[in-house]
C-alpha cells in the first residue's frame, strides 16, 4: 500500500462522487472518500470494495480539512485531489435568507478553497499532483432561481483559476470541469420521476461513470498538453 498514490475525493455521495471513487480505485489509487455522512460513506465503500478509505469530514472546517489530508499521508503520497462538494439550492431571490446564501457559499466555494489549499501544500514539495474541481452550468451564468448556487460555483471557478495559475508552473495540474446537464442518479429518479423518464427517453441524462472517465483522463494528460477547463454535456442536449 505504501507504494500506491492516494486520491482524496471531497464530497462523495451516491452519484458522481461514488463513480469517481470507483474509477480512481480501478486506476490503482488508494482512495479516501470524504463527506459529513459516515453511514453513506460506509455503504459506498462496501459497494466499491478494495482500495476505499472512509474519512468523515466537514470540508467547511479548516481543522477538519487538515486532518483529512493528514490521514491521506498516512496511507501514501498524495497524487490526486478532487473537490466535488456542493449544495444545490434554488429559490426566488427575494425569499433567500442571508444565512442560506452564506451556507451555500461555504459548502460550494469556501470548502473548495480549503481543500485545494491543503492539497497544494502537500503536493508542492514533490512538484507533482492533480487537483480537479467539479463545476456546473451555474459556474458560467446565474439564473433567477440560482443566486445562491451560481454565486458559489462562479466563485469556485475563480478559486480554480487562481490555484492553476499559482501552481501549474510548480508541476501541479489543476482543472475545472463544467458539468452542463443532469447526472443520472437514483435520487433524481426517485424525487423527480416524470423529469427523469422524459430525460432518459430523450438521451439527455449524464452517466456518472462516463463523467468519471473524463476526470481520470484529465489526470493522465501529459504536462505539455494540460487542460484547465472542460465542459461536458450529453450529445443530445442543445447548448
Amino acid at each position: 500500500m505504501a507504494d500506491k498514490q492516494v486520491a482524496v475525493i471531497a464530497g462523495v455521495g451516491e452519484g458522481l462522487g461514488k463513480a469517481l471513487a470507483a474509477r480512481f480505485a480501478k486506476g490503482g489509487f488508494e482512495v479516501i472518500i470524504a463527506s459529513r455522512n459516515k453511514e453513506k460513506l460506509d455503504r459506498i465503500a462496501k459497494d466499491i470494495g478494495k482500495g476505499i478509505h472512509v474519512v468523515p469530514t466537514d470540508v467547511t472546517d479548516p481543522q477538519a480539512v487538515t486532518a483529512l489530508f493528514d490521514e491521506a499521508e498516512k496511507i501514501g503520497p498524495l497524487g490526486v485531489t478532487i473537490f466535488n462538494a456542493g449544495n444545490m439550492h434554488a429559490q426566488e431571490l427575494l425569499e433567500v435568507e442571508p444565512a442560506m446564501f452564506e451556507e451555500v457559499w461555504r459548502v460550494t466555494c469556501l470548502a473548495g478553497f480549503l481543500v485545494s489549499q491543503e492539497a497544494a501544500r502537500r503536493m508542492l514539495p514533490n512538484k507533482n499532483g492533480t487537483i480537479l474541481f467539479t463545476g456546473a452550468t451555474a459556474s458560467m451564468r446565474g439564473r433567477p432561481m440560482t443566486v445562491t448556487f451560481a454565486s458559489g460555483k462562479a466563485g469556485l471557478r475563480s478559486v480554480a483559476q487562481s490555484v492553476a495559475r499559482a501552481f501549474g508552473p510548480e508541476g501541479i495540474h489543476v482543472a475545472h470541469v463544467v458539468i452542463d446537464g443532469v447526472i443520472d442518479t437514483k435520487s433524481i429518479k426517485e424525487k423527480l420521476p416524470d423529469m427523469y423518464n422524459r430525460m432518459s427517453a430523450a438521451g439527455t441524462l449524464m452517466s456518472p461513470t462516463e463523467i468519471a472517465d473524463v476526470y481520470y483522463a484529465l489526470h493522465e494528460q501529459p504536462k505539455s498538453a494540460w487542460t484547465f477547463e472542460t465542459d461536458i454535456r450529453p450529445g443530445a442536449e442543445s447548448f
